[in-house]
């Protein structure tokens, strides 16, 4: 009775002991699986379908057209303003005595009208003959350096030269015809300075 209990137990240790294997191997199968599917996905996401494969020159490529064009249009810029920068200061050059001529004008308005005055008291006195010579020199100088009196008496009334602030009948000037010259203009170069004041024929006087 004592054996048969013995064999009972070992049978019993042997069956404990062949389930064992199996039971570990039931657990460490869906490690397994886990692990092949997740490896199965990383190839099918590494791996690009025929005809898809990227060029790596392609973008070094368009970064370098890219900069290419931003140098060019750099290297516009910076001309344009080389040409801008040189024609502000030739034009700053050319018309630097413009403020000073600006000034010195009605000085020799108030020395045309002495001169006037001179002259009423007779074209042989010493002072009308100083003052036209002065006047003269002056004129000269001015000319030389860039200013020229504008035109007006007998020329076709122009409002980019002249100032009207009269009109007149005239018959001897057709309508739109300077008569007269209050205040001469003046011209710079090839700038107005000054304009004219003038008065305007307005025709034949009407019956």
């Amino acid at each position: 009775m004592k054996k048969i209990r013995i064999d009972q137990a070992e049978a019993n240790t042997k069956q404990r002991s062949a389930a064992t294997p199996v039971e570990s191997g039931a657990s460490a199968a869906p490690t397994g699986a886990a692990s092949d599917a997740e490896s199965l996905a990383e190839n099918t996401e590494t791996v690009r379908p025929q005809g898809e494969t990227e060029d790596p020159t392609a973008g070094l490529q368009a970064d370098l057209d890219r900069f290419r064009d931003l140098a060019m249009r750099s290297q516009a810029d910076f001309e344009n303003y080389k040409k801008r920068s040189a024609r502000e200061k030739e034009e700053a050059i050319k018309y630097a005595n413009t403020s000073l001529l600006e000034k010195l004008v009605p000085i020799i308005d108030n020395f045309e009208l002495g001169l006037a005055a001179a002259k009423r008291e007779g074209e042989e006195s010493p002072v009308y003959a100083g003052m036209n010579l002065v006047l003269k020199q002056l004129n000269d100088f001015l000319i030389a350096n860039g200013l020229q009196p504008v035109e007006t008496v007998g020329q076709k009334f122009d409002p980019n030269l002249h100032e009207a602030i009269a009109r007149e009948p005239s018959e001897e000037f057709p309508e739109g015809t300077v008569i007269r010259q209050a205040r001469r203009g003046y011209r710079f170069k090839d700038r107005l300075l000054r304009p004219a004041t003038v008065v305007v024929s307005s025709g034949p006087a009407k019956e």
